[in-house]
């Protein structure tokens, strides 16, 4: 008895000619530029027509300003950023801070002023501190006093405000009372349930170079897309909003106040940045601007998604409403006596 093997069906050249062709039409990211940058020119002439209205005349000059100002601070905190995160062993932080946790609060706060990084770095420095036995009220305060008081950002700042040099110091005083006061409240307050041990970040057991330029990379991706959106945003505020709004705003002390710590919170604007964003604001009170500065390095949208996927949704939904309330009223206390 002789077996026949059945012969494969035939092949529809029609059919892979097509799949070939598609695979050859998918979009990608040189041929979606190529099409925007052909759309730009067949309508340049309405373009330019908008671009030179008086209005975008001056949210473009806005903009930009912003931009081009923060820029050089966002990059050089980038690249400290990523030099601690590759270089520097996480051990080193554990054998740094004092074994008590009352007095590795205050230590761990104090340790943002010299270890350069944006919130973006030290949500995952945290939690490594965490991971490595460090009591978790002194990695809490590390995680809310390093991107509001490390020297880029206190030196962006005064770039800033170069007529209200206070302002350097009452951003530094009001966010190093509100992170210890939250590592301390963590401490009392705090529950071990609430706390998800965190997972093992990306970089981790990779060579320095590969972290360091991975750390580069994030970075540059999360904080120059925010510092966009909000340059636009404080471009659309001045250039957009008419003035007797924002007047009125800012005319109410608990309104303006409020006003600009919850836009601190939606704008997701990088701590190196946030002091030029927030100084073209000049009708807001000094006080409600510096409450922008404090709340936004804390607590923002970005930040609460990274506290989610780091310590868990039950430590969030606790840490986050409480980080907001103490920043606003530390700010109106400190504005009080320092501004």
């Amino acid at each position: 008895m002789t077996i026949t093997k059945a012969a494969p069906p035939p092949v529809d050249r029609g059919d892979a000619d097509d799949r070939q062709g598609a695979r050859g039409w998918q979009f990608n990211s040189p041929l979606l530029l190529t099409m925007v940058l052909l759309l730009v020119v067949a309508a340049q002439g309405p373009v330019r027509q908008v671009l030179s209205a008086p209005v975008m005349q001056s949210w473009m000059t806005v903009f930009v300003a912003v931009v081009l100002q923060a820029l050089p601070f966002l990059v050089l905190g980038v690249l400290l950023s990523a030099v601690i995160a590759a270089f520097v062993p996480p051990t080193f932080f554990a054998r740094a801070l004092p074994k008590r946790p009352a007095l590795a609060v205050p230590v761990a706060g104090m340790a943002g002023a010299v270890l350069p990084g944006c919130e973006c770095a030290s949500v995952p420095v945290a939690g490594a501190l965490v991971r490595r036995g460090v009591t978790p009220a002194a990695a809490l305060a590390f995680l809310l006093s390093a991107p509001a008081i490390n020297p880029i950002v206190l030196t962006a700042t005064a770039v800033a405000f170069p007529n209200d040099p206070r302002m350097v110091l009452a951003r530094f005083v009001a966010s190093l009372l509100v992170a210890c006061a939250m590592g301390w409240l963590w401490q009392r307050l705090g529950r071990a349930n609430w706390l998800r041990p965190p997972s093992r970040p990306a970089h981790e057991g990779l060579g320095r170079g590969a972290a360091f330029w991975g750390s580069v990379r994030h970075d540059v991706m999360h904080a120059g897309g925010f510092l966009v959106v909000g340059a636009m945003a404080a471009a659309t505020l001045k250039a957009v909003v008419p003035a007797s709004w924002l007047q009125a705003a800012a005319g109410n002390p608990v309104v303006s106040v409020l006003a600009l710590a919850v836009l601190a919170v939606l704008l997701s604007i990088c701590s190196e940045a946030d002091a030029f964003v927030v100084a073209s604001l000049s009708q807001f009170s000094l006080t409600a601007r510096l409450a922008f500065l404090v709340v936004g390095p804390m607590i923002d949208l970005k930040l609460f998604a990274m506290q989610v996927g780091t310590f868990g949704r039950g430590f969030a939904l606790r840490f986050a409403p409480a980080t907001f309330a103490l920043a606003i009223t530390v700010s109106v206390l400190v504005g009080a006596v320092l501004l």
